[in-house]
């Protein structure tokens, strides 16, 4: 299937998760995500399943002064 993350189109495996496609991307922590403009917190990444066209972000903090 096809989704979009942080806007790139990546293809996943039917049925894969939130949380494989964090690993499919590298994705380091401290981050936030979003599936769809909905929050989803890191406690429901392994059970979020994904669909075809889901757009998910994810969104790292930004540091500075």
């Amino acid at each position: 299937m096809k989704v979009l993350i942080n806007q790139l189109p990546h293809d996943l495996p039917e049925g894969a998760s939130l949380a494989v496609a964090l690993v499919r991307i590298e994705a380091r922590p401290p981050f936030a995500t979003a599936v769809n403009q909905q929050f989803v917190p890191s406690t429901q990444h392994a059970s979020t399943l994904l669909r075809d066209g889901d757009d998910i972000e994810i969104i790292q903090p930004v540091t500075g002064g």
